[in-house]
């Protein structure tokens, strides 16, 4: 019996050959529907950005999209074997473009929160941060916490459609929230004494600081989680799939690391 197992095995394992058969999948074999598919054949990824979030993604002198998040974007695209295509639009455009499909992934520093994954996905983070405050010496020479800014007498500057602007609303619900389109027009009414604190990044924070440093002060303990994660349409699991396997190479291999280095150096010492 096992005789006979083993000739009908060898002569599958011929017939496969012989036939041209094969079960091992090919770099792009996926659903009729993935945006992974489209990319391989298009030849081009399209990234959406908002080039105004200096280090991750801003312009260079010479006109040119450069920072950590296009770095990012620059692996995944040689990875993929294609070119890279970066779209520069405004941040509350970013994810009705996504949706719409006119841009295959949003790597602009966007935060993965649950109240945005009912809509678009998230992969894994590739970058953690928290929220913290860029205080005003003008107008909050006394605050050392993020606590006494939730007060009716206080005005907290952040940029609208951030998760500053939902976590400003939220936990400081007793102080006054002014929104801005722009991050440098939140920065102005903090260095200005018109707002009492600016919420963004920590990175964010700490570089305004130290270009304002006569009239601010920074409050550099995160006081929120802020996971940066690369958004993609809903449901796409092939491209969700590859993208996390990739994170997780360029975790494990130094590359993530060795952008790190080279975007944020000693920015928070």
């Amino acid at each position: 019996m096992i005789r006979f197992i083993r000739i009908i095995l060898t002569a599958f394992v011929a017939l496969t050959l012989c036939c041209g058969l094969s079960f091992a999948a090919s770099p792009y074999e996926t659903s009729g529907n993935s945006t992974l598919a489209a990319i391989a054949k298009r030849g081009t990824l399209v990234v959406g950005m908002e080039l105004k979030f200096w280090p991750f993604e801003y312009v260079s002198e010479k006109g040119d999209p450069v920072g950590f998040d296009v770095d990012v974007a620059g692996l995944i695209a040689k990875e993929l074997g294609v070119k890279l295509e970066i779209k520069d639009m405004e941040w509350t455009g970013l994810i009705p473009a996504l949706q719409a499909g006119k841009i295959d992934l949003i790597i602009s520093g966007i935060t993965g929160t649950l109240e945005r994954a009912k809509s678009i996905t998230f992969t894994r983070p590739y970058f953690t941060t928290g929220l913290c405050a860029l205080i005003s010496t003008k107008k909050a020479p006394g605050i050392t916490s993020v606590a006494a800014l939730d007060d009716p007498s206080r005005i907290i500057a952040v940029k609208t459609g951030t998760t500053a602007d939902l976590t400003a609303t939220k936990r400081f619900p007793k102080a006054k929230i002014n929104r801005y389109k722009e991050e440098t027009a939140c920065v102005q009414e903090v260095a200005n004494g018109r707002a009492d604190a600016f919420f963004y990044d920590q990175i964010s924070i700490a570089k305004h600081h130290k270009q304002n440093p006569e009239t601010t002060t920074a409050l550099l303990t995160p006081f929120t989680y802020e996971p940066f994660c690369i958004a993609l349409q809903k449901g796409d699991f092939d491209l969700w799939q590859w993208l996390d396997m990739f994170l997780e190479t360029v975790k494990s291999n130094g590359s993530l690391d060795e952008l790190r280095r080279k975007h944020f150096g000693d920015l928070l010492r």
